[in-house]
């Protein structure tokens, strides 16, 4: 096993690389990539860097050089051929070929598109501009980067004890919460961290971890090239990109107001099982529920990452009922801002209601809380999105306001088109 603390110690040569491989990514990038390249090759869009823990002042902690060094790095990237036989032999949800042939020879010949960067009022703003299949694969990425260079700057000033000492503590209160999930009956947890992860070496760690504390309640990880070293499963699906880009190149309200579905049409043709999970709270998942056509009661389930968790699991138990559908038959995902607490009462709540999985993202993969003294390694919220396609903003409304992201006037449309009306705002702390 890696002496992590060693290693950070150690990082005295010019470039340790954060991200090593274009699979150090999570598996429903590559999905969804796969599903555009087929349906929307030629959308242009936008991505940007969204810090919403703006009193975190990265441009002051990270270095700008250390920065473009980390994302020229990135750039210089290109799939291996393990990691090519990989994808196109493994077998992901029961699926041999989940990976089709034109979609792998397009990845294998992928390097990342130039990136923008500068500083602002103690922030950087990063963005990349260009197709939408290029442009996509960088926010898994950057995010990573940011995020390891952070905690990097932190720690670069601790000695070789102090840095032992708070991965051991570290460990310790990692193996803690295991040992409590172990008492979960019938649990299911896969390791959604990787977008926020503290570094690459401790994502690994925890999976590890996860692997020998939880054994078969583990069933997987979101990250491809952690997967494939571990040999476990690739867990994920889609997200709210699509229906956030397909909505704004929709023309006119009648055709926003079918964009969601369309996403989940193309989706449909595509995959099946336990890939057809529903993620209703681009726009609000009330009014996207109420609408839904009959064919998406027959989907596998519904993944919940946003808002109040309960309101959101008893509203599609709700739906499936109305709707003629058993929901003891049906999987609901929660994966917004978990830990063990909330796990343990939703597990509690639902057990026997609904089949149940629990995406464990930042809270698994870089809980340093209260471990120094300053608490300067405390998980915050940065985020990475599509803000436009093919020159026009993208919206995204969430059950929670506080998520919210878009034009003052393109909310306020989206809002009256959907059939949102009073949201209750909740604390976003990842």
């Amino acid at each position: 096993m890696v002496d992590i603390a060693a290693r950070v110690h150690n990082h005295n040569w010019k470039i340790d690389p954060i991200v090593r491989s274009l699979i150090d990514t999570d598996f429903y990038k590559l999905l969804m990539c796969q599903s555009i390249l087929r349906n929307r090759p030629d959308t242009r869009v936008t991505f940007s860097l969204i810090n919403r823990s703006d009193h975190i002042r990265l441009a002051d902690l990270v270095d700008e050089g250390e920065l473009r060094e980390q994302l020229d790095h990135v750039r210089s990237l290109s799939l291996s051929r393990g990691e090519s036989t990989w994808l196109r032999g493994n077998t992901f949800y029961g699926k041999r070929q989940m990976f089709r042939p034109d979609f792998m020879e397009w990845f294998e010949a992928l390097r990342l598109p130039p990136y923008h960067l500068e500083r602002c009022d103690g922030q950087y703003l990063l963005t990349f501009e260009g197709s939408w299949p290029e442009v996509m694969m960088w926010e898994i990425p950057a995010l990573a980067v940011l995020m390891e260079l952070r905690s990097r700057a932190v720690l670069k000033d601790m000695g070789k004890f102090e840095l032992q000492v708070l991965y051991a503590r570290a460990m310790a209160k990692l193996w803690e919460k295991v040992k409590r999930l172990r008492a979960v009956p019938g649990l299911r947890l896969a390791d959604f961290g990787t977008r926020r992860r503290h570094s690459f070496l401790w994502q690994d760690w925890c999976v590890q971890a996860m692997m020998e504390g939880l054994g078969e309640a583990f069933v997987g990880t979101s990250n491809c090239r952690i997967a494939m070293r571990r040999d476990i499963e690739a867990i994920g699906t889609n997200a709210h990109e699509l229906p956030m880009v397909y909505a704004a190149l929709a023309d006119g309200d009648e055709a926003l107001a079918q964009a969601p579905y369309r996403v989940l049409a193309d989706w449909h043709e595509e995959h099946e099982g336990n890939l057809r999970i529903i993620l209703p709270d681009t726009f609000g998942t009330d009014g996207f529920l109420t609408r839904a056509p009959d064919w998406l009661t027959g989907w596998t389930g519904i993944r919940v990452d946003s808002g109040d968790p309960v309101a959101g699991a008893e509203r599609a138990i709700r739906w499936w009922q109305e709707r003629g559908e058993d929901p003891r038959q049906k999987l609901v995902i929660f994966s917004d801002g978990l830990d063990v607490e909330r796990i343990e009462d939703l597990h509690a709540r639902f057990a026997g209601r609904v089949k149940l999985s629990f995406g464990w993202g930042t809270m698994l993969t870089n809980d340093f809380r209260g471990l120094t003294d300053d608490d300067r390694l405390a998980p915050f919220s940065l985020v990475c999105k599509a803000v436009s396609a093919n020159g026009r903003p993208t919206v995204k409304l969430s059950d929670n306001p506080v998520k919210a992201m878009g034009p003052p006037e393109e909310v306020t449309r989206y809002k009256r088109v959907f059939g949102v009306g009073a949201q209750q705002a909740m604390p976003v702390e990842v």
